[in-house]
């Protein structure tokens, strides 16, 4: 049996991880191959026919994808994981593999602009129909629930108006009607959050933002039962959605940092969310770890921490958007968040961009909204930046 490890940063680094017995490495290898050998035409039908373990074709698994499952697993609590080739593959491959023709799914209407596409335009194809609430408020969420309901989408802390879901409440809900909740944990992180301990049925992830955390990979992640990542490994086996070998060792690689990584990410968005707070060309700071958050009690009793992902409301309109934007020096013009660099955005411009009107305004994300993604670089260069672009 493997050793079990009490922190965190002790897991990350050691879980899963052997010196390599033909060489020695320390570091695992690249399994940079499509396909795998077998002795015996018979050892390759006992691993098919599931008497045996082993690997057999990249797109069905490979050693460093086992690597990076494990240490997801352990981070997330869960049975078992599954890595995929984007956030995307991983929210798609999770709903497909619960869902059936005529299913009906509530999602909270705050998320990510991918996850909202996903549901709003390409799953009524496939006779699966979505309805978008707030799902802060638990009524909103048990008036939307159908005898055909069979799934609760949830980001929580949600992109970008950092809502949160009380993800307990809605999943005692959702188990007195026969429904599953999959909770998208990629702004909170298992570092900060834990939804299957708070009941959600599964748990995925974008791991190209803070699980690997440097801005070169392209990965995803489920975690749940190993019944039901057994379903999802059918359906992307199906689908190919599967990872590859070189981002899965740069995941494996980013996370061994990944809890020092957290750390300063909450330390600095709390310090950013604070000062900005206080700013006078701000209207608005949108930050669980903030007292004046409308679900601050709720994100200190179901997070222990806030994150480096906070969004702030302009005072003015396009112009002053624009102007802000265009004069910060340290943080960098970019979609994507939870990297070591600070990078910052206006939704409404990027991956918010197609939501309709009616979905924006009820998921708060306004015209003046800007997302910002706090890195780990020194707090004062990155107060010093803010401010003089806001000036």
């Amino acid at each position: 049996m493997a050793k079990r490890f009490r922190g965190l940063n002790s897991t990350l680094i050691h879980c899963g991880e052997r010196p390599d017995p033909t060489t020695g490495a320390v570091v695992p290898p690249i399994y940079q191959t499509t396909t795998f050998a077998f002795p015996t035409n018979e050892s390759m039908l006992d691993l098919m026919e599931g008497r045996t373990s082993g690997y057999i074709y990249t797109r069905y698994g490979n050693p460093n994808y086992a690597l990076a499952e494990s240490k997801i697993a352990a981070l997330e609590g869960a049975q078992s994981a599954l890595v995929l080739a984007s956030g995307m593959a991983a929210t798609s491959t999770a709903i497909t593999a619960l869902a059936r023709t005529g299913d009906h799914i509530i999602s909270h209407a705050d998320i990510y602009g991918g996850s909202f596409g996903l549901f709003h335009d390409l799953l009524p194809r496939f006779g699966l129909e979505t309805s978008f609430v707030d799902a802060t408020n638990l009524h909103n969420v048990e008036q939307a629930i159908r005898t055909s309901t069979k799934i609760i989408f949830l980001e929580s802390p949600s992109n970008p108006s950092l809502r949160v879901c009380d993800i307990r409440a809605i999943a005692d809900l959702a188990h007195a009607h026969g429904i599953r909740v999959v909770v998208d944990n990629t702004f909170a992180t298992p570092y900060n959050q834990k939804p299957l301990a708070l009941g959600a049925d599964a748990v995925v992830h974008s791991g190209t933002k803070y699980l690997n955390g440097h801005s070169d990979v392209m990965a995803g992640a489920i975690v749940g039962t190993q019944e039901y990542i057994d379903e999802c490994i059918n359906v992307f086996r199906k689908l190919g959605g599967n990872l590859n070998a070189i981002d899965s060792w740069l995941l494996n690689r980013g996370m061994k940092t990944f809890g020092l990584r957290m750390a300063r990410h909450n330390e600095n968005g709390q310090a950013v969310a604070e000062f900005l707070s206080h700013h006078p060309k701000i209207e608005r700071v949108h930050y669980p770890g903030l007292s004046t958050h409308p679900q601050h009690e709720l994100a200190k009793k179901q997070m222990t921490g806030f994150g480096g992902v906070l969004s702030i409301e302009l005072k003015g309109g396009q112009k002053d958007v624009d102007r802000f934007l265009n004069r910060v020096e340290l943080f960098t013009r970019a979609v994507s968040l939870g990297s070591v660099e600070s990078l910052i955005t206006q939704p409404v411009a990027a991956v918010h961009h197609n939501v309709p009107p009616q979905y924006r305004e009820l998921g708060g994300i306004t015209a003046n909204l800007v997302r910002i993604s706090v890195g780990i670089e020194d707090v004062e260069d990155i107060l010093e930046d803010l401010g003089q672009a806001l000036e």
